[in-house]
């Protein structure tokens, strides 16, 4: 998509742009053609908070492609009263909204279409008309090239299981930042093995594609600088293992990988937005499927910590991977651990489908990580991880079992969390736990394609740009 400034009115450009237009009249969304002139007239509901801002400069641009509309032209500046309800917000920030949204609004998942006649139906040409200094260009672009990032998290997502092993995981991490100063090292199953990676392993032993796990390491702060470490969840397909999924939940778990995806384009990002900060990501991937040798209910692997664990339900498997990346973390002397993961349908209960769910121990991290979803658009609600908690994760036959016997339908997203919090206490740093299963796909009323969401990558690059 192309994005410009230009310094004149947007009544003296060219008719080929069709003209955006703000109304104060709610639900409205119209196509006007006059004197040769096409306008896109969109109602607003006033006063706009920067959530409505978000969802109105979306519809822009879904409202032009379902007018078949490929160049628009539009004028922040013409309709003032726009800006009565965001003053507190430096239109740097808002500019760098727009950026964002109209790259993720345009996304269409096409990988797997036959290419129409006429195109695929996207914006291809934005013309942002007033007065305006090269502060909110720069914010501008680097939202689109935030916005891009999403939709190539969005997009790795979004891949069918059968097209994204974790071996073709660990490969797609690899692309992401070809040509990017980032170290990439992928760890196979044997090696995961020797390690001592016990969780990893066991998770995708039921697979005949095995488990891999991948290190990026982006080192754009000073020498000796402690890292900001970023794990995400890769299951690229989750069955369920032994304890196999219902029908009605199997569909789409070919996005259990989505945390993995977010952490490796946030590495990405992070390097082609020359972020002053050390940044590493770490992608524990497996693939859990049954077959004859998937781990067993009542089996018991040893982790990566030393900690035994009794896999008392095999679709439980994301905490267990997680363990040991969590382990694996305290290699690098971190400064902060932050995992993503589409951990739990407890958290869709607890939540919908507007907020991930976040879990930490520690105040500072969870006030910024708050304050920042809400300026990013990446919402988090806070759900507690108390010590009352603990009892669930405790075995009658190894240290710790992976899910609770009998009640663990209960408080399932913290029950998730106060799991991995048995293996990130070890940590010397605060750790953060981001259950994203509420923002997996897009939802009614993001004026998103279906599918992805590529939750949380604006939130984490916020936190990165912040830290320190």
């Amino acid at each position: 998509m192309k994005l410009s400034f230009s310094t004149k009115d947007i009544e003296k450009t060219s008719k080929e742009y069709t003209r955006i237009s703000f109304i104060k009249e709610k639900k409205v969304r119209r196509l006007v053609r006059e004197k040769g002139i096409e306008t896109i007239e969109i109602g607003v509901a006033l006063p706009l908070t920067q959530r409505t801002f978000i969802t109105l400069v979306r519809s822009v641009i879904t409202t032009a492609k379902q007018s078949k509309v490929r160049k628009i032209a539009l004028q922040f500046d013409a309709h003032p009263w726009l800006f009565d309800g965001l003053k507190r917000i430096s239109l740097e920030h808002l500019f760098r909204l727009v950026g964002e949204n109209v790259e993720m609004a345009n996304l269409e998942f096409t990988t797997y279409k036959s290419k129409p006649k006429e195109g695929w139906n996207q914006v291809e040409d934005i013309l942002l008309c007033g007065a305006f200094d090269k502060t909110a260009d720069l914010a501008l672009k680097r939202g689109q090239l935030i916005g891009q990032e999403v939709n190539k998290t969005r997009a790795l997502a979004g891949t069918p299981g059968g097209h994204l092993t974790p071996r073709l995981l660990a490969t797609e991490a690899k692309r992401a930042v070809a040509g990017l100063p980032v170290k990439v090292t992928t760890f196979t199953h044997a090696q995961i093995k020797k390690l001592g990676m016990g969780l990893l392993a066991g998770v995708g032993e039921g697979s005949p594609h095995k488990s891999t796990f991948t290190i990026l390491e982006y080192k754009g702060g000073k020498k000796g600088e402690r890292p900001i470490v970023l794990i995400g969840k890769g299951i690229t397909f989750d069955a369920g293992g032994l304890n196999l999924k219902p029908s009605s939940s199997i569909y789409e778990m070919h996005m259990d990988m989505s945390g993995a995806a977010s952490v490796i384009h946030t590495v990405a990002l992070a390097s082609k937005l020359k972020l002053k900060r050390n940044v590493i990501a770490l992608v524990p991937a497996a693939e859990n499927l049954v077959g004859p040798d998937a781990t067993r209910p009542g089996d018991i692997h040893t982790s990566l910590s030393g900690k035994t664990v009794e896999i008392t339900d095999t679709d439980a498997e994301g905490r267990l991977i997680l363990a040991d990346a969590i382990t694996y973390a305290k290699r690098f002397n971190p400064a902060v651990v932050i995992d993503a993961a589409t951990l739990t349908g407890g958290a869709l209960v607890a939540l919908g489908f507007h907020a991930s769910g976040l879990m930490t121990r520690d105040e500072e991290l969870s006030k910024t990580l708050l304050a920042l979803g809400e300026a990013s658009g990446e919402y988090v609600w806070r759900l507690p991880l108390w010590d009352e908690y603990e009892s669930v994760v405790k075995s009658e036959f190894a240290d710790l079992q992976n899910h609770s016997i009998g009640n663990g339908r209960y408080g399932s997203a913290t029950n998730g969390a106060i799991f991995l919090w048995q293996f990130a206490k070890e940590l010397d740093c605060p750790w953060a736990h981001l259950d994203i299963a509420p923002r997996m796909t897009s939802t009614q009323g993001d004026e998103l394609a279906k599918g992805a969401a590529g939750a949380p990558v604006r939130l984490l690059i916020s936190f990165i740009e912040q830290y320190g």
